[in-house]
């Protein structure tokens, strides 16, 4: 390691030792790439909450909104190494945004970002209006067998993973079925509950609501885990093999910090979940806590990279 990391990294150390809380505390920026109110603000905002203590700093969160993410990844790239800006990356950041063709983005926050650890995972759900036609996933099949092209699937958007995991439907079945982006989540759960779309793959932190309150049908989880607030509705992967997505948000740095700063920010990270206030707030948000480290989310990225790339190349999906 060169004197200058050194000295970077012994400088950084020194400011996240525990500092007493005054005028003269040091302050650390953990970015949001989303809007206020999204799953990916909200676990940047339970997290910064934990680690601020823990670090003996003040954590603050900003919100650098644009492209899904990547303008909050491209600021923390060309940040110092020295932990003061963090990024809380999800997945459809780091793994199909920047691999879109066509994308021609400032930064591949995928390969030049350094994942620290993961906070939480993030189900998805196949639903379908509560007073619509279908009662199941098979249901949905089979509407799409007997009508090519007329049977509809509903996203945030093109390139979004609620798009992304539609077209893997469509490879992994050989049904047609028809794309409607709408601009966000919202919009799209709108025409779902009216019945203009037919069904959703979407992040469970969406729908949870609308799912309790019986306007939604849950049919199938898009992961192998059971969700915790509707532990009965079957993984997807028992109706169509090998099916199983997950979503994650993981706290990223600038790729070029020292590895003594990075095992003290993973290790703050393990600690502040193991706070059960951290735990509780996750879950009601509709995420499912999980810590995983440096190793495991960096393998995490590696396969979904794969993944989505393979989907991508398949239907030569452009950037919108």
């Amino acid at each position: 390691m060169t004197r200058r990391r050194l000295a970077l990294a012994a400088a950084l150390l020194a400011g996240l030792a525990a500092l007493p809380a005054t005028a003269q505390e040091r302050t650390i920026r953990i970015l949001s790439g989303a809007s206020a109110g999204g799953s990916s603000d909200f676990a940047t905002r339970v997290l910064a909450e934990a680690l601020g203590p823990i670090l003996g700093v003040r954590a603050v969160v900003e919100n650098r909104t644009g492209v899904n993410g990547i303008v909050a990844a491209q600021e923390t790239a060309r940040s110092a190494p020295d932990g003061s800006t963090m990024f809380v990356c999800p997945m459809s950041t780091m793994s199909i945004t920047p691999q879109l063709v066509g994308a021609n983005l400032p930064i591949d926050p995928g390969a030049e970002l350094l994942p620290i650890a993961n906070v939480a995972l993030s189900s998805y759900g196949f639903v379908v209006a509560a007073n619509g036609p279908y009662r199941s996933v098979q249901d949905v099949l089979a509407a799409a067998r007997a009508r090519p092209g007329q049977v509809s699937f509903a996203s945030a958007g093109v390139g979004s993973a609620q798009h992304l995991q539609g077209e893997l439907l469509k490879q992994k079945t050989g049904l047609e079925m028809v794309h409607v982006p709408y601009r966000g989540a919202s919009p799209a759960i709108v025409d779902i509950l009216g019945g203009r779309t037919d069904f959703m793959i979407t992040n469970m932190a969406d729908v949870t609501r609308q799912v309790q309150d019986g306007g939604l049908r849950l049919l199938a989880i898009s992961d192998e885990e059971p969700f915790p607030l509707f532990p009965d509705v079957p993984p997807l992967s028992r109706i169509i093999p090998d099916f199983s997505v997950v979503g994650w948000f993981a706290l990223c740095g600038q790729k070029a910090m020292a590895p003594e700063l990075v095992d003290r920010l993973e290790a703050a990270v393990r600690q502040a979940m193991t706070d059960p206030s951290v735990v509780g707030q996750m879950a009601k948000g509709g995420l499912t806590p999980r810590f995983e480290d440096r190793a495991a989310i960096t393998h995490r990225l590696a396969a979904d990279r794969a993944l989505w790339l393979h989907v991508i190349r398949t239907v030569n999906l452009r950037a919108g």
